[in-house]
């Protein structure tokens, strides 16, 4: 199965063997195009009729009022979306009472880690980020030639900001937080961020990515940087329009920063990288405050549903302040995953140095109901 993430890495091979191959294009394409159509027919035969619990998505789908603003944006789909993308500025610019050019906005916020990656690495810096996190980051770290420093979490899968600290002196550095952290949801308190950052020398930039941040609101520990501000300049705040609002498939996300060092990143964005519909979708759910609360407090309480299942199996799992959780399977998290798959149930990949832990997205009840019991059957199976 070829995911988004493995996609053009794919296509990067692929490319490379047709340029140095002595046949020439034309020879290979019915049978790569085939194998593309049947490759994505399958895919989708197998998405339609899984149980989709491995993304971190949100299973109740966009807010209403977003459903609604997609659809009229198709009438707009040949016009380039000038003002929409404008008005999107301004709304996220007036959410967080910063000015419009303090905005960097984005194909999913994973291109905003890509562009901060582009503008503060190079050969000679380092990006430090924890291990494992959102594994993105690395991956556009790499052709920069920046050195890559992976520290593991501390024992309550916080990120151990003394260590992050002490790679930080040898020359510029990025470092990456994930806050709720993904895969673990676990949390790094904001007064331990506060005391890391002010001892972070001035060539060293932070991000922080915050696609988790509506589910963590209820925590005393958690206070997003972009509900209470910094006046930080090298402080970048990542916010994802995928996992509340329902639009992981739209492609939507933004930043936050000081307006020079969001000039800095804007230099490495996609032209045009908002599309008509996601930017009217996104303006929309901006403005639907009510029922984005809503659906907090609905995929809150399904959290709450998984930790009493869990509770009453005497099961291990990490206390979670996202929209899934990490629980320790007793077993190898790839024959889990192979079980549930076989059984029409698709949950989180194995993730390095937690061999035996199993990530599970919170899906509706209905769809949670049938996971307790493939899981109850592979217990009892064992």
């Amino acid at each position: 199965m070829l995911s988004r993430r493995r996609f053009l890495g794919f296509g990067a091979v692929a490319g490379a063997a047709l340029a140095t191959s002595q046949f020439p294009l034309e020879a290979f394409e019915p049978s790569r195009h085939g194998q593309a159509v049947d490759a994505k027919t399958a895919l989708g035969a197998a998405r339609a009729n899984a149980i989709l619990l491995n993304s971190n998505e949100n299973p109740y789908g966009p807010l209403p009022k977003t459903n609604a603003a997609m659809q009229q944006a198709l009438g707009w789909a040949n016009r380039y979306p000038d003002f929409e993308y404008d008005s999107l500025v301004w709304a996220i610019a007036d959410l967080h009472k910063i000015q419009p050019h303090q905005v960097v906005t984005g194909c999913g916020s994973t291109e905003l880690l890509r562009v901060s990656a582009c503008a503060f690495l190079a050969p000679g810096s380092k990006l430090i980020l924890a291990w494992p996190t959102f594994e993105a980051i690395p991956a556009y770290a790499e052709p920069t030639g920046a050195e890559i420093v992976k520290l593991p979490l501390t024992s309550n899968y916080a990120h151990d900001l003394d260590a992050m600290l002490s790679h930080t002196s040898s020359g510029p550095s990025l470092i990456y937080i994930c806050n709720p952290n993904n895969p673990t949801a676990s949390l790094t308190p904001r007064k331990d961020l506060d005391a890391f950052m002010a001892k972070l020398p001035s060539n060293s930039y932070l991000l922080i990515d915050e696609a988790y941040h509506h589910f963590a609101t209820g925590s005393p520990d958690y206070v997003s940087y972009l509900d209470q501000l910094t006046s930080n300049p090298r402080v970048i705040v990542a916010r994802t329009f995928s996992k509340i609002y329902g639009m992981a498939g739209m492609r939507l996300g933004y930043g936050v920063s000081s307006e020079e060092t969001a000039a800095r990143l804007r230099r490495f964005q996609n032209q045009d990288n908002v599309n008509m519909v996601a930017a009217q979708a996104g303006l929309a759910a901006l403005q639907d405050t009510v029922e984005m609360q809503t659906a907090t407090r609905r995929i809150v309480a399904d959290r709450q549903e998984f930790f009493n299942q869990a509770s009453r199996r005497g099961l291990k799992a990490i206390p979670s302040y996202a929209n899934f959780a990490m629980m320790d399977a007793g077993r190898p998290a790839s024959e889990v995953s192979t079980y549930f798959k076989n059984k029409g149930i698709l949950i989180g990949r194995r993730f390095p140095l937690m061999d035996n832990y199993v990530r599970i997205s919170f899906g509706r009840p209905t769809e949670m109901q049938q996971f307790w019991k493939v899981w109850d059957e592979m217990k009892s199976s064992s």
